[in-house]
């Protein structure tokens, strides 16, 4: 059997089947069928089942591209296939439609599996929200965009990103260079991800006149944050005491996310890890949520995925 689908121009079909026909390779492979791109039109040849599934894919990601979004990355698309699998086999609520934001280049950005989209539902609905499990997740990447957005509505006024620098048992005080030469490698991934949301321009100026902050978590000792939106990363790596400092931050009409891989802490053996600790004693809070990511959340490279699968599968062995 085979099904065409009619495209709309010359750029939609470049962008719907992707650099060196990767996306159609990807698809191809997924859901074993074959697909031909003849003019303006795409075949998609195969068993009717088979047709069904890479049709319903084909569409979101047309209404995707004609939504407003410039290119679809292989990640986002091995992560809506995940979606429909998972769909298919156990029901209940699809793919995220929702976008929060636009990069730069113009690409959508929001949720891409049920547990981001409940994390980012979250974000929307409490001040203190926690975000935990595996890599690749985004966790921290969600949280950003949710910052930014908060920023350019102006239900904050200012941004707030913070982690631990005291990371694999190293402290600061061997580590060459001034005090930002050595916090800069710590706080990579934030500006990485904020330089993916905002024009290189507007950062720097945000950033010299405090509206964007990027901080070691130490900074935050003593202060009072209003009107912001703070994010914490790689929670995993607080101490019990980092962590009640933190979240005695939070002012008036501010916002905190929390966000941590259990299984990844670098906090010396028998130290207490904040974030298990806080877990623990503030899990009876309604007005405290907290969203746990799967597998099935990864946004990364396919192998990624099952390497978490595999990792999981050995520690419920144990």
């Amino acid at each position: 059997m085979e099904k065409k689908i009619k495209l709309q121009s010359h750029q939609e079909s470049q962008a719907l089947v992707g650099s060196h026909d990767e996306n159609i390779k990807i698809i191809e492979k997924e859901f074993k069928v074959k697909l031909t791109l003849r003019g303006e039109y795409l075949k998609i040849s195969g068993t009717a089942a088979n047709i069904s599934k890479a049709q319903n894919l084909i569409d979101y990601l047309l209404t995707t591209l004609r939504s407003g979004s410039k290119e679809l990355e292989s990640s986002d698309l091995y992560c809506l296939i995940t979606g429909f699998k998972k769909k298919e086999k156990e029901g209940g609520m699809g793919l995220a439609e929702v976008n929060i934001t636009s990069s730069g280049r113009g690409k959508q950005i929001g949720p891409r599996t049920k547990g981001q989209r409940e994390y980012v539902e979250a974000i929307k609905n409490y001040d203190i929200v926690f975000g935990i499990g595996p890599a690749g997740t985004g966790k921290t990447y969600l949280a950003m965009a949710c910052a930014v957005e908060a920023l350019k509505k102006q239900e904050v006024r200012r941004i707030i990103l913070t982690r631990p620098a005291i990371e694999a048992g190293e402290s600061l005080g061997f580590l060459p260079g001034d005090m930002y030469e050595k916090i800069s490698p710590y706080l990579r991934p934030l500006y990485d991800a904020l330089y993916d949301m905002m024009e290189a321009e507007r950062i720097e100026k945000y950033l010299e006149t405090g509206i964007i902050e990027v901080a070691p978590l130490a900074y935050m000792r003593g202060r009072t944050l209003n009107d912001a939106f703070i994010i914490l990363d790689e929670a995993q790596n607080c101490t019990a005491e980092q962590m009640k400092m933190f979240l005695t931050r939070l002012g008036f009409d501010s916002k905190a996310v929390i966000t941590g891989d259990m299984t990844q802490s670098d906090l010396p053996d028998g130290k207490p890890i904040g974030l298990i600790q806080a877990q623990d004693i503030l899990k009876e809070i309604k007005e405290i949520s907290f969203i746990y990511f799967t597998g099935f959340d990864v946004v990364r490279h396919a192998l990624v995925q099952r390497v978490i699968e595999a990792y999981e599968k050995s520690n419920r062995g144990k």
